[in-house]
């Protein structure tokens, strides 16, 4: 059997999810572009999960399988709030953590997050390995985070606001 369309198979795979489980991602958009994304997933939706050494994921949580922020907006806590509102997304359908399978020698863009990213954004080690761990978020400790994510966001909107068009004398 040969391999169709990559693009086309992950928006059948999307359209899928939304059909059976509802939202499978979170989009990121600054001054209307878009800016960075996340990927996830009950680990029943994503068969290839269970070729990772430090499988099976937990039977309380969801999968995150991708995340990315783009790199002209790296470094501004867009990364912390897409994990955030996927923290909330989740937490609403009673999902109790996120696990992921982070790449801990990651050197360039692909489908495994960098376990770097992961541990910064307050995923903790379940299952080590010397390349890909499994990391694991709580979401009760994800939604004390609502702090930080304000922030980060007045930080990022802030740095983005114009200048007054008239200035006092």
């Amino acid at each position: 059997m040969q391999a169709g369309d990559p693009a086309l198979e992950k928006e059948a795979w999307v359209s899928a999810m939304l059909l059976e489980w509802g939202s499978c991602g979170k989009l990121v958009y600054v001054d209307g572009a878009p800016a960075g994304y996340v990927l996830y997933a009950p680990p029943a939706y994503v068969p290839r999960s269970v070729a990772f050494p430090t499988s099976p994921v937990s039977a309380d949580a969801v999968l995150l399988l991708t995340a990315h922020v783009l790199p002209d907006f790296a470094g501004g806590g867009l990364g912390r709030m897409l994990v955030q509102g996927t923290a909330k997304d989740l937490t609403r359908r009673g999902v109790k953590a996120i696990e992921a399978f982070g790449d801990a020698k990651w050197e360039r863009s692909a489908c495994v997050v960098p376990a770097d990213y992961l541990l910064a954004v307050g995923f903790k080690t379940v299952r080590p390995h010397h390349r890909y761990p499994r990391l694991r978020l709580e979401l009760k400790n994800a939604l004390s985070w609502r702090e930080d994510v304000e922030v980060a966001l007045e930080r990022l909107l802030g740095s983005m606001s114009p200048e007054p068009i008239f200035k006092p004398v």
